[in-house]
């Protein structure tokens, strides 16, 4: 038997000898894919997979890479014949056994790393992927649908796929015509929310997309909650914020109506411990509470520039682990504004007394606070007077914070139902689809409004403020990709023109809709009285209809960039949910590499250590021009950007302006200070590196790089060439 397997493996060895000299790698040996396909064995694809392998881990040899491959192909060949049909698993097997017993353990862990992961993949897509999706939806996608948006069964495994989530979520927000017309045809309504969906044309929030149909069933994203100067009402505002947080919502809080610390407290005789305090309460309560089982809860904090403990508050997240669930930002107004730029002292008020405790140097408090942003990012700044001249219900209270990511502003126990249009989908043939986007915004804003009647409300008094304004959020993601199709630099004037036109279109048409719908359902509960009270003008069915949000998860699983931000790099890490790598590569970037001839995995390799393509000379100027990531934008054009959109946006703009490593503290300011002469809302900022983790890097270690070059192109990937 020995004897007999020795004389084959010397026939298969001879045989691949002559077919080596006649210029050919491949044995006459076949081998079996995973769908069941034989094909013919080719030894090459071997060679290459090691090379790659080898390569990640900083080796270079090709002709060793070669000589491994021979190895396995003899084993091969001395195991298996035309009767016994090697599969792609066992043939892998093989190629791990060689690297180990050659002694190149550092090349067999990249493989075997590597083969692990696609199998994860290939098991993901086979479970999650059907006909429809399968050309939408990027490894990364099904990543973040897996691990967030898809339900389980009680033992945790999935029992559900892209599809049927987007099916239970179009179900269960059409129901709503019904509640309107009995006769409605909610199947056509199910069938367009399904489309506008499953083309990645639209997507709404994500508790929508998790608890649509489901047993818990509430749907916002964002909630502003009331906190009064008494325990009661702070602890009753804790309570208030653990319901939300489970249910899957964010939280927005004003906390200046706090007395500052070391007031006097009547009731016990002593002194108040101030706002600064109370947060930390907050943020240890967020801390334990899982949102709905998917995500950690967030909050906003808020505190008026003129209270009394706003120096405290500035600085509250010196340290990288201080109040980690709160995003903060100082509400600042148009007196402050103004004794900034006149370089006068303002006056410090106790909210309890409504008297002035004493002032500061009102350019002085400017200078601390970006001071601190340029430190960490935050606090950001809220102009409290702009969120207030816009609010569309003055009579019923006034707007005092924001949602966490600051887009939102909302009342007391007010909430909001947010949804994104895909910008990257409205191009065709270089133009865009008006026509198109059209049909997308008006489909939307059905989409939105039926939530807030399908909604299940964390609380009663929310439920109450909610359906009486009926608030949507309709914004955009995708403008980057957007501009690339049309051929336009994020950093030209034309880019300013195409926000503008863009968002007003989306605006006046969900206004119409808005309009419409109102004529078939009524007003919103508290039209009386409100902005849109004019005789002989069309009532509306909402308050508000537009918001730009940032799009985290939702522009991965639309497969473009998020909200209205440039790309951030050609090629980056991603840090999402509970600190998950997903790497991205630009899509648009690699089909014009490969258009204009100067792709090449050496490049791509460098582009993904240095984020920018500017440095690179092989590179050519109009492409280098078009594909300008946020580091490379001045931030002026971050806040015309801005400025653009949040001219034409009910409520506000969610936007971060992306500033380097080197950037000083009076570019923030300069940053700061356009912001308010432009129009904008409120401003957050993030200097790069500045905090030990963020949610995008750039730098990667070598082997994450090798990975994301090798997903681009499939024919480099080890998994197809070991005979996937």
């Amino acid at each position: 038997m020995q004897n007999n397997v020795k004389n084959k493996s010397v026939t298969n060895s001879n045989t691949r000898k002559n077919k080596e000299e006649k210029g050919t790698t491949d044995s006459i040996m076949k081998i079996r894919k995973r769908d069941g396909r034989i094909l013919e064995f080719q030894q090459g694809k071997i060679t290459e997979a090691i090379y790659k392998a080898a390569e990640a881990v900083g080796g270079k040899d090709r002709k060793l890479a070669k000589e491994l491959s021979n190895k396995v192909a003899e084993i091969v060949e001395s195991k298996f014949d035309k009767e016994n049909i090697p599969t792609v698993e066992q043939v892998q097997d093989i190629v791990e056994k060689v690297l180990i017993d050659s002694g190149h353990a550092k090349t067999a862990k990249s493989y075997i790393l590597y083969r692990q992961k696609r199998k994860d993949v290939r098991e993901a897509r086979s479970m999650l992927l059907d006909a429809e999706l399968d050309s939408k939806l990027s490894p990364n996608s099904l990543n973040v649908l897996e691990r967030r948006y898809l339900r389980r069964d009680d033992t945790g495994h999935l029992i559900e796929t892209p599809t049927t989530l987007f099916q239970r979520v179009a179900e269960a927000v059409a129901t709503a015509d019904i509640f309107y017309n009995p006769q409605a045809d909610v199947k056509k309504t199910r069938e367009e929310f399904y489309k506008v969906m499953t083309n990645l044309e639209f997507l709404p929030n994500s508790p929508t997309l998790m608890n649509a149909g489901t047993e818990l069933g509430q749907l916002s994203a964002c909630f502003v909650l009331p906190i009064g100067d008494s325990m009661e009402d702070i602890f009753e505002a804790v309570k208030q914020t653990a319901l939300i947080h489970k249910s899957g919502g964010g939280t927005g809080f004003s906390f200046s109506r706090l007395r500052p610390k070391n007031d006097f407290v009547r009731t016990t005789g002593g002194v108040a411990s101030g706002p600064i305090s109370f947060m930390r309460v907050f943020d240890a309560a967020t801390e334990v509470i899982k949102q709905g089982g998917k995500r950690r809860g967030a909050n906003m904090a808020i505190l008026r520039i003129d209270h009394p403990d706003i120096i405290d508050f500035i600085t509250s997240k010196d340290q990288d682990n201080c109040l980690t669930n709160f995003n903060i930002s100082v509400g600042l107004t148009e007196e402050f504004m103004d004794a900034v730029i006149k370089n006068r002292d303002y006056d410090l008020i106790n909210p309890r007394t409504k008297e002035s405790m004493s002032k500061l140097s009102a350019r002085s408090t400017f200078k601390l606070i970006v001071r601190q942003a340029w430190r960490n990012g935050e606090p950001g700044i809220v102009f409290l007077d702009r969120l207030n001249r816009d609010n569309p219900t003055p009579k019923l209270g006034e707007i005092e914070s924001t949602n966490p990511c600051g887009e939102q502003p909302l009342l007391p126990y007010e909430s909001c139902n947010l949804g994104s249009i895909n910008l990257s989908r409205m191009v065709n043939n270089g133009k865009i689809d008006y026509e198109r986007l059209s049909k997308v915004v008006r489909t939307a804003v059905h989409f939105l409004d039926n939530v807030i009647d399908v909604n299940k409300h964390p609380l009663k008094k929310i439920e109450e403020m909610t359906k009486g304004n009926r608030k949507i959020g309709l914004g955009v993601m995708g403008f980057a990709d957007m501009l690339i199709q049309l051929g336009i630099p994020f950093n030209y004037d034309r880019a300013i023109t195409i926000a503008e036109e863009v968002m007003a279109f989306i605006s006046q048409k969900a206004d119409k809709v808005s309009q419409e719908l109102a004529k078939e359902r009524g007003s919103f509960p508290k039209f009386k009285g409100s902005k849109y009270d004019i005789p002989e003008e069309p009532a509306r069915r909402n308050a508000t209809t537009t918001t730009i949000a940032p799009t985290g998860t939702l522009s991965i699983i639309a497969g473009c960039s998020s909200g209205i931000e440039p790309i951030f790099a050609i090629c980056y890490i991603r840090n999402v949910m509970d600190n998950t790598e997903l790497v991205e590569i630009n899509p648009l970037f690699e089909k014009i590499a490969y258009e204009k001839g100067f792709y090449s995995e050496e490049l791509m390799r460098r582009i993904g250590e240095a984020g920018s393509i500017q440095d690179f000379p092989e590179i050519p100027e109009g492409v280098k021009a078009l594909f300008v990531t946020a580091h490379d934008i001045d931030p002026e054009w971050h806040i015309r950007i801005q400025a653009a959109f949040q001219k034409y946006t009910d409520n506000a703009v969610s936007k971060t302006v992306n500033f380097s490593s080197h950037a000083t503290p009076e570019d923030v300011e300069t940053v700061y200070m356009l912001a308010h002469q432009l129009g904008c809302k409120g401003v957050t900022i993030y200097r790069d590196s500045s905090r030990r983790d963020q949610v995008l890097q750039i730098k990667q270690k070598k082997e994450d790089v090798v990975l994301a070059v090798s997903s681009i192109e499939p024919s480099n990937n080890f998994d197809e060439q070991i005979q996937s």
